[in-house]
């Protein structure tokens, strides 16, 4: 496939965004109690100092619903994917790889176990609202991070085969602690499960408040690095050849990718295929200039996760679904319709 012009990445970015307004005000009038979309957009409207006057408030149960229900879970659905969509990007132009993916460094084995420590010892702490579970999370995916980019490191270079390695190897120790702490917790192990499915049930403004500011910090630091990661995806001793400090870079691309994707990690539990499948599609349309292959994964995975998480909370209503069992049943046919197209073009 041809990627596209300049003009015509730009008109994405453009659709994408009414795309987004779109399935953020299809979100927010679907669920076990339906409401029509002026009443939405009345209540919205109405918080907007200067012209709310002009809009009614809608009923208390409304303005419940949609302010303190439905808009933080849209907001964190939105984050998230752009989140991990974001660390995708950055994780397969670094390792040269379209199946590399932002839990390839470990984060997910590390805030699963950090969760899984919360469930089990019941801890009564929080911080900006937020309870031991996904403050756990958070420390065990950062954590983790730094582990791994200390064990990779090799003087003052970070080689990333040696990076991927050592995340491979410290994630299946994780993994093999945390069913570990599963098996011998048989009371939480139902709870445990249902946060490494991943999903945004129960979750509220502070969620959004804690994981937000990690957020733009990472991915401001990798907007920053675009250029130098657009030379490190040519091939990293061209890269050298061309005056870039390589390992440098690389180092602060992975702690930034891994920042923010442990901070959704902490928030939604873990959620497979965003950070993988998101990057690769719009690489295929838009070709590999990290420019605009970041926020065009960004907004793309963040209308992902959105749908995914609509879907997950309206099919079986009242029941909800695991957000992560979606996207891996939207996610892992496609992906292999792109595998078995990769193999044939080969």
């Amino acid at each position: 496939m041809r990627p596209l012009e300049q003009a015509a990445r730009l008109s994405l970015l453009g659709i994408l965004g009414l795309v987004l307004a779109g399935a953020s005000a299809a979100a927010l009038t679907f669920g076990s109690a339906s409401i029509s979309l002026e009443t939405v957009l009345h209540v919205l409207l109405h918080r907007l100092p200067g012209i709310g006057a002009g809009f009614t408030s809608g009923s208390a149960a409304e303005q419940l619903i949609i302010l303190s229900i439905r808009l933080p879970r849209v907001v964190l659905a939105v984050c998230v994917g752009g989140a991990l969509a974001s660390a995708g990007a950055v994780m397969q132009g670094l390792f040269h790889n379209p199946m590399a993916e932002p839990y390839v460094m470990g984060v997910s084995a590390g805030a699963a176990l950090g969760a899984t420590i919360g469930f089990v010892l019941r801890l009564d702490m929080s911080f900006l609202g937020l309870g031991a579970v996904p403050l756990l999370a958070f420390l065990g995916g950062l954590s983790t991070t730094i582990l791994v980019v200390n064990l990779g490191r090799v003087g003052s270079k970070v080689p990333l085969t040696v990076v991927l390695l050592a995340g491979i190897a410290v994630g299946s120790f994780l993994s093999a602690i945390n069913s570990m702490f599963m098996i011998f917790n048989r009371d939480d192990m139902h709870q445990i499960v249902f946060w490494i499915m991943g999903g945004f049930s129960g979750r509220g403004w502070e969620h959004v408040h804690a994981a937000l500011p990690y957020m733009v910090v990472g991915l401001g630091v990798i907007a920053l690095h675009l250029r130098e990661l657009n030379l490190i995806a040519l091939g990293e001793e061209k890269a050298q050849q061309l005056g870039l400090e390589a390992g440098r870079v690389q180092f602060i691309l992975i702690a930034a990718a891994s920042l923010i994707t442990a901070a959704a990690v902490s928030v939604s539990g873990i959620i497979g295929f965003v950070g993988l499948i998101v990057p690769h599609v719009v690489r295929l349309v838009i070709g590999p200039d990290h420019r605009f292959l970041l926020p065009t994964s960004c907004l793309l995975g963040g209308i992902f996760l959105l749908a995914a998480d609509t879907l997950a909370r309206t099919v079986l209503s009242p029941m909800e679904l695991p957000v992560g069992v979606i996207t891996a049943l939207a996610g892992a046919p496609f992906f292999l319709y792109l595998l078995n197209k990769t193999k044939h073009g080969m």
